[in-house]
C-alpha cells in the first residue's frame, strides 16, 4: 500500500468529534517527519474520507486548498461538535 492510501486508511478511522494532526497520521505511518506529504495527501483524497478531521501541529486549520476553504472545514468541525475559532489570516 501506497503512502497516499495509508493516509487515506488512517483518515477514516478518525472518529465524529475528534480531530488528529499531520504529524500524527506520519507518525502512524512510521513517517514521522511527513507531516507535508500528509497535507498532500489529503490534497487529493477519495470523498468518503474526513478530511476535514486533520488540523496542524499547533490545532489550527491549515488547508491550502481552493476546493475545500478554511471555513468550510470550521463547518464541518463545528458540526461534530468540535469548537472552532476562526481567526482570519493564521490558517
Amino acid at each position: 500500500m501506497n503512502f497516499y492510501a495509508r493516509v487515506y486508511q488512517i483518515t477514516k478511522k478518525i472518529p465524529k468529534g475528534r480531530v488528529a494532526t499531520s504529524g500524527q497520521i506520519a507518525a502512524m505511518i512510521s513517517t514521522a517527519r511527513a507531516a507535508r506529504v500528509v497535507g498532500f495527501a489529503l490534497r487529493s483524497l477519495p470523498a468518503d474520507t474526513p478530511w476535514h478531521r486533520v488540523i496542524n501541529s499547533k490545532g489550527m486549520i491549515s488547508i491550502e486548498n481552493i476546493n475545500c476553504p478554511p471555513e468550510l472545514q470550521a463547518k464541518l468541525l463545528v458540526k461534530e461538535g468540535i469548537k472552532v475559532e476562526l481567526i482570519k489570516g493564521n490558517y
